[in-house]
C-alpha cells in the first residue's frame, strides 16, 4: 500500500465528502439522524454558503448528479438563464464587448437554492428545519472562518468599504476582514432562513412546504430583495457603475428541474456527466481521444497524451458547447471522429486552437477566444492561487472580481482553491463540491459555486450576494454561448458520477473552474487503473497523485484570455518528467507541491455494500467522514 496523506474511508452506514469539515460533518450529523444521502447534501450545500462563502452562495448555481438507489441516474439543473433584458444588443449598447466579471449585470437567474429545495422535495425525506438548521447556527452564532475567507475580503477590502459598503457590514466585523481564531457571523442570512421557516410553516405537509419555500424565493421577500439590488447602481469589471437585468417576472419564470446525462463508455465503466450547457462532455471528450493502450501513469509520454488530448477537447468546447444553440454531441463523443482527433496528437506540444469538424460542420470561434495573456505576464500560473500574485489577470483562473485602483496586492501564499487578488486589483475565486452517499445506495455529486462574496455586494435586507455567471456568455452573435435570454450561460461546473454494469460506484468532483474536467480525468484514471487498497478504489491515492493542468484554451471567466502552450505541474512531479515535457515544446511552470485540484469522492461497492470517501489535502480544508 503506498503512503497518503489520509486514508481512503470505509464503512457500510454513510460517506460524505466535501471542499470544508464543517459541510461534511453537518452533512454526516443528517444521515446519523435517519436522513439520506440526499438530505444530507441539502443541509451540507446550505453550510457551504455560510462557511465558504468567498466561493458559493444561495444566489449562485449548482449542477448535481444523483444516483437513486435502484433508480436512474438525473442531472439536476440549478444553473439559471439569462435574463429576459440581457440582450447582446443592452451591452453592448453601454460600450461593452465583454460582459463584466462583477456587478448586476452579469448576474444569471439565481438557480441553487431552488435546485436544492427541488431535491429535497423529489428525493429527500427531511424537512425544511431538519437541514437548514446547521447552516442557521453557524450563521447567527458564529464559525471560526479559513485563513482564506480573510484572504479574500482583504483583497477586495477598499471596494468595500468605498463602494459596496453593505459587504463590508458583513466581512469587514469590527472594520477588518475575518481573521482565524474568532467567529465570523452573518446575523442577516440567519434571518433570512429563519423567515423563511416562518413564512412557511402552515403551509402543509413536508412537500407543500418546501413547495412553499421556493415561492417565497421566486416571488415573496427573498424575490422582492433580489430585484432591488439588481436595480441599484453597482462598479463592476468595467470601473463604470451599472444597473442589472433581472426583474421579478424572470424570478417567477424560472425553476430547476431534472435532465437525462450524457455518458461515454470506456473500460468497462460508464461516466455520467451534464451536457454542452456544462463543460462536463469535455471530460467524455478526452476519454474518447485516448487511445485502446495507455502509457504509464505519470510518465512524460502519459502527460503530454493528457494535455494534448485536452487541448483538442477544449477547442471543441469552445466552437460547439453552449445553450443557444444545438450541440452535435453524438458527432462529438463518436468513435468516427475522435480517430482522426487522436491522429492530430503529435510529438510535440501543439500552440493552436484546433476545434473539430462534427458530422462536416465547421467550426466557428468567437473572435476573442484566440486572446493572449498580456505582455509581461507569467506564462504559467497557479489557477488556484498559490504563491504569489501574478502581473496580470490569467485565462483559467475560475473568477475575476475587479476591486478598484487602490486595491492593495496581498503578500501572503495562497492554498490551493482560494481567491486571490492580483496587481491590477482583480481577485480569483472558486468553488465548492459535496459528494454522498448512505447505506441504501444512494449517491450524488454536486458542485455549488456563484454568487460568491466578491462577485456582487450583499443584499443588505439577505445577507448574500448575487452571482456573476453571465460572464462565461459572449456578446458576439450566432454562437452557441451567445448571450441570449431565457437560455444558460456555459457553465465551469461539471459534477461526475461513474457506473460499472450500469450500477453507480464512484461520484467525484472538484472546483477549478476551467480545470475542473482535467483533474477529474486525471484523477479518474489514477482510481480506474491504480491498484485498490482494502479490496475498493484507491480514492486518496488517486487524490494525493501529483496533478497538473494547461491553459491553452480561452478562460471562461472575464477578460476570456489565454496562454497557449502553458502546462503548470506541481514541484512533487518527477523532474525527468518535467524536463521531457519542455523539450517537447510545452511552457511548463512548477508550482507549489500540493496546488493542483480540490477533488472529493465517494464510492460504493454494488456486491459487497462497502462504502468509501477521500477528500483533498491541498489548502488543508477539504474533508471526508463516514462509518
Amino acid at each position: 500500500m503506498r503512503f497518503t496523506t489520509r486514508p481512503t474511508l470505509q464503512g457500510t452506514f454513510g460517506m460524505v465528502s466535501s471542499t470544508h469539515w464543517l459541510a461534511s460533518q453537518s452533512a454526516m450529523a443528517v444521515l446519523e439522524d435517519g436522513g439520506n444521502a440526499f438530505d444530507a447534501a441539502v443541509a451540507g450545500a446550505f453550510v457551504l454558503h455560510v462557511v465558504e462563502p468567498h466561493l458559493n452562495g444561495p444566489a449562485g448555481e449548482v449542477p448535481m448528479l444523483l444516483a437513486p438507489a435502484g433508480g436512474a441516474v438525473r442531472v439536476l439543473c440549478g444553473q439559471g438563464v439569462a435574463p429576459a433584458g440581457a440582450t447582446p444588443a443592452h451591452y453592448r449598447d453601454l460600450g461593452l464587448d465583454l460582459v463584466p466579471g462583477t456587478g448586476p449585470l452579469a448576474a444569471a437567474v439565481p438557480g441553487a437554492f431552488d435546485a436544492w429545495l427541488l431535491l429535497l422535495r423529489d428525493h429527500g425525506t427531511k424537512t425544511l428545519d431538519d437541514v437548514l438548521k446547521y447552516a442557521i447556527g453557524y450563521a447567527e452564532h458564529g464559525h471560526a472562518p479559513v485563513e482564506n475567507v480573510g484572504a479574500t475580503v482583504a483583497s477586495v477590502r477598499r471596494l468595500f468599504e468605498t463602494e459596496w459598503t453593505t459587504s463590508a457590514e458583513v466581512y469587514l466585523p469590527g472594520g477588518r476582514p475575518p481573521r482565524p481564531g474568532t467567529l465570523l457571523r452573518n446575523p442577516a442570512l440567519a434571518a433570512t432562513w429563519k423567515r423563511l421557516l416562518a413564512e412557511t410553516a402552515h403551509a402543509g405537509d413536508r412537500e407543500a412546504r418546501i413547495d412553499a419555500a421556493r415561492e417565497v424565493w421566486r416571488s415573496g421577500f427573498i424575490a422582492e430583495a433580489l430585484v432591488r439590488q439588481s436595480r441599484r447602481p453597482t462598479m463592476d469589471t468595467s470601473g463604470e457603475r451599472h444597473t442589472g437585468t433581472l426583474t421579478e417576472a424572470d424570478l417567477a419564470g424560472w425553476s430547476a428541474h431534472y435532465e437525462t446525462p450524457v455518458t461515454y463508455d470506456w473500460n468497462g465503466w460508464t461516466v455520467c456527466k451534464a451536457g454542452p450547457w456544462s463543460q462536463g462532455p469535455v471530460l467524455l471528450q478526452q476519454l474518447a481521444l485516448l487511445p485502446p493502450e495507455l502509457p504509464a501513469p505519470g510518465s512524460a509520454d502519459y502527460v503530454h497524451l493528457l494535455i494534448e488530448g485536452c487541448k483538442l477537447a477544449m477547442a471543441d468546447r469552445e466552437a460547439w458547447y453552449g445553450d443557444a444553440a444545438e450541440v452535435p454531441l453524438d458527432d462529438l463523443l463518436s468513435d468516427a471522429y475522435n480517430a482522426g482527433r487522436r491522429a492530430l496528437i503529435g510529438a510535440r506540444a501543439s500552440y493552436d486552437l484546433r476545434p473539430g469538424s462534427p458530422g462536416g460542420r465547421l467550426p466557428r470561434l468567437p473572435a476573442l477566444a484566440h486572446a493572449r495573456v498580456a505582455a509581461g505576464a507569467r506564462p504559467g500560473f497557479d489557477p488556484m492561487g498559490a504563491g504569489e500574485p501574478t502581473v496580470a489577470p490569467l485565462p483559467g483562473a475560475p473568477t475575476f472580481a475587479e476591486a478598484t485602483g487602490e486595491a492593495q496586492v496581498t503578500g501572503e501564499a495562497h492554498t490551493a482553491g482560494e481567491a486571490q487578488v492580483a496587481a491590477d486589483g482583480s481577485t480569483r475565486g472558486d468553488t465548492c463540491h459535496l459528494d454522498v452517499v448512505d447505506r441504501w445506495g444512494n449517491m450524488i455529486a454536486a458542485t455549488p459555486s456563484g454568487g460568491w462574496l466578491q462577485s456582487n455586494p450583499v443584499v443588505p435586507e439577505l445577507g448574500f450576494p448575487l452571482g456573476t455567471r453571465l460572464q462565461m456568455t459572449w456578446l458576439e452573435e450566432g454562437l452557441p454561448g451567445t448571450l441570449t435570454p431565457g437560455r444558460r450561460p456555459r457553465t465551469t461546473l461539471t459534477p461526475s458520477l461513474a457506473l460499472r454494469d450500469g450500477v453507480p460506484v464512484l461520484a467525484f468532483g472538484t472546483p477549478g473552474g476551467d480545470q475542473q474536467d482535467q483533474w477529474q480525468l486525471h484523477f479518474f484514471l489514477a482510481a480506474a487503473l491504480g491498484a485498490p487498497v482494502r479490496g475498493g478504489l484507491d480514492l486518496q491515492g488517486a487524490i494525493d497523485a501529483p496533478n497538473w493542468h494547461n491553459d491553452s484554451f480561452p478562460g471562461s471567466f472575464h477578460p476570456r484570455r489565454r496562454s497557449p502552450g502553458s502546462v503548470t505541474v506541481e514541484s512533487r512531479t518527477d523532474p525527468g518528467v518535467i524536463e521531457e515535457l519542455r523539450r517537447r515544446g510545452h511552457d511548463v511552470t512548477v508550482g507549489p507541491a500540493w496546488s493542483e485540484g480540490r477533488l472529493c469522492a465517494v464510492a460504493r461497492d454494488p456486491e459487497t455494500g462497502i462504502l468509501s470517501a477521500a477528500a483533498n489535502p491541498r489548502g488543508m480544508q477539504g474533508y471526508a467522514v463516514g462509518r
